[in-house]
């Protein structure tokens, strides 16, 4: 049960209490099911979150509901929509028949919406029984007109009842925004179609127009999260300048897959995590696939000059129980879904299932990630050899065909804000479409990149950033920085190398160059022979980090060498089928430098308990549990 808001109960005359309640980062998840281990979920759901929608408009007369984009991608309800069944103009999407079941009043786009391309983004939106925004995507001059015809930013006129009693008209203006970057990571779609402009600039522009059309607020839809505090050009993560400009009200922020309020924004100047303000302006981010509900109170005065925010409160509505607090143990779930939007994307769900439990081989080892943060893994193996496999018949006959061909490949699941659960599993035995869409999560397409000697030692050294510097002969220090992504966490098969963790690591979490002459990588090597910074190689990748995704050194389309018309995922598909069998064969190819009298603290899944016997190259032992329920093990260095 959902308790009355204080601003509705009730406000004085003249006053009106105004909900803004926000989804973000769906991700396509409408039914609580996990479709990579084929069983319910109590963490995600657009149909739990549902029900939670339903009751805080039943407490609010006035709410106004929206999502801030990544809705179309991200599971294989998403894959077999866009690769197996197709969407022809007039179809209805899943997740956009559910989202038009639920009443949304406007949504904007994420950087994950154009994966399948404009022709299926278009086709999906098209249906949406709300307008989609979005004031920093520029269409190109090969945009479609569908492209051409999408609003930036939309006034919704609504009338609302103060604590008299009396009826008002006021004009919310809602604005959209996404990461500039679309145009790097999607470039095989949008490349002279579409890119993304500054989000900041946009909003300069755009916001005191929306202001003289008569907007009495501005509602920022920002996919964006909260990154450098002041504004540079293009910037990713532009909430916390987003908010410095005059004339936005409100900003619903997503993409981070986080939390505010919460304590994963505590202690950045001009956030306060825990009422949920940027710069002393309203603001919420509520989690990823629908585990949060994100809710804005804005307590509305009308004077002279018209409507003003006069007070406000932020909160986040959890629908399982461990999103709130992080703490172990099994999640809760808090409400049940809602029969109505189970019922719209119920086809397709069942669609889906028949989709991915299809067998396409074997596999006679276990394929999990539990310790690919540490350790050479099956489960990143198997996709580098599928991408080696592929790109050598690819480049056979061409000028690159005598190179050394390496193969880089990163754990997509692997803890982190994903929570306790978030791993690679395949067990032994049969190998459906669900196992491999587990192994590889994304819709990249295979790419090929000629690098050197130099720019492969520095994507070494991006990688290396996940780790913390480790003070020597100092006990039990946390190894991971819990802000570095575990898909940047790249392994290049192919090469021999050490990580050095008693220096700093020379890039950030998100790519930013921190100490141009720190070395973590020793001892590089491939065929036995020292790499040199003017050797050539070959790498066979993804088009997200080939396009410049996650800002690795000997990326950009100026060392692509082969653009293949498949997926990565297709591709392993196809390595698995045609060998019937598998059993990836964990060589050595990098390891942790030396440091003796040294220990550090790994978290991974709990499950991984189950694996530690296959462990031979690491001095690991358990050391309890981790505050937010992952298994902590003791590795010594």
């Amino acid at each position: 049960m959902i308790a009355p808001h204080t601003f509705s109960v009730p406000p004085a005359a003249d006053r009106v209490h105004l909900r803004l309640l926000e989804t973000s980062d769906l991700h396509v998840h409408v039914f609580p099911y996990d479709y990579y281990t084929d069983r319910p979920v109590d963490t995600a759901g657009l149909a739990r979150t549902a029900t939670l929608i339903g009751a805080l408009r039943r407490d609010a007369p006035n709410a106004l509901l929206f999502d801030n984009g990544d809705f179309l991608q991200g599971n294989p309800m998403g894959d077999y929509i866009a690769h197996e069944r197709g969407l022809r103009p007039g179809e209805l999407h899943p997740v956009i028949a559910a989202m038009n079941t639920i009443g949304y009043d406007a949504a904007t786009l994420g950087n994950h919406d154009f994966n399948y391309g404009l022709e299926f983004l278009l086709n999906a939106i098209a249906e949406a029984q709300f307008p989609v925004v979005s004031a920093n995507l520029l269409p190109g001059p090969l945009a479609p007109p569908g492209l051409t015809r999408l609003p930036r930013h939309a006034l919704l006129e609504r009338s609302v009842t103060d604590g008299a009693g009396r009826r008002h008209r006021l004009r919310i203006g809602v604005i959209g925004f996404l990461p500039p970057q679309i145009a790097i990571w999607d470039r095989r779609h949008l490349e002279g179609r579409a890119e993304g402009g500054d989000i900041v600039s946009a909003a300069r522009e755009l916001v005191p127009r929306m202001r003289r059309d008569g907007a009495d607020l501005v509602v920022a839809l920002a996919h964006s999260g909260i990154g450098e505090p002041t504004h540079v050009a293009r910037q990713e993560n532009a909430c916390l300048p987003l908010a410095r400009i005059e004339g936005i009200d409100a900003i619903l922020s997503g993409h981070q897959h986080q939390a505010l309020p919460g304590p994963d924004f505590a202690g950045i100047a001009g956030v306060d995590s825990e009422t949920g303000s940027i710069h002393g302006k309203p603001a919420v981010m509520p989690g990823f696939w629908g585990s949060h509900l994100g809710v804005i109170d804005l307590l509305l005065e009308h004077a002279a000059g018209g409507w003003r925010v006069a007070e406000h409160r932020s909160a986040l509505h959890p629908i399982a129980s461990r999103r709130t607090d992080r703490g172990a143990g099994p999640a809760a779930p808090r409400v049940p879904s809602d029969p109505a939007v189970l019922a719209a994307a119920a086809r397709a769900h069942a669609e889906t299932l028949a989709y991915t439990r299809r067998p396409v081989g074997r596999t006679e080892i276990p394929l999990h990630s539990y310790f690919a943060l540490v350790a050479e893994d099956a489960s990143v193996k198997i996709v580098a050899d599928a991408q080696r496999w592929y790109v050598a018949k690819k480049l056979k006959g061409t000028r690159h065909e005598g190179l050394p061909l390496l193969s880089a490949a990163a754990p997509f699941k692997a803890g982190g804000h994903g929570g306790p659960d978030y791993y690679t599993d395949v067990p032994a035995g049969d190998i459906a479409i669900r196992n491999v869409a587990d192994l590889y999560l994304y819709p990249n397409m295979v790419r090929a990149l000629r690098v050197s000697g130099a720019h492969l030692r520095g994507w070494l050294e991006r990688s290396a950033g996940i780790f913390n510097r480790i003070q020597p002969g100092s006990a039990d220090q946390l190894l991971l920085d819990p802000d570095f992504p575990c898909y940047n966490f790249d392994v290049i098969d192919g090469l021999e190398y050490r990580i050095d963790l008693s220096q700093p690591p020379r890039y950030g979490p998100h790519g930013r160059l921190l100490n141009p002459r720190a070395s973590r990588i020793a001892g590089l090597t491939w065929n036995g022979s020292r790499v040199t910074d003017g050797m050539e190689f070959v790498i066979a990748t993804n088009s997200f980090r080939a396009g410049g995704g996650g800002g690795f050194p000997g990326t950009g389309p100026g060392t692509v060498i082969l653009e293949a018309p498949d997926t990565n995922r297709d591709v392993i598909v196809r390595y698995i089928a045609e060998r019937g069998s598998v059993a990836p064969r964990t060589v050595p190819t990098w390891r942790f430098a030396d440091m003796p009298g040294t220990s550090v603290l790994f978290d991974t899944g709990p499950a991984a308990r189950r694996h530690l016997g296959t462990l031979d190259r690491l001095a690991l032992s358990p050391a309890g549990t981790s505050p937010d329920g992952f298994a902590r093990f003791r590795i010594s260095l």
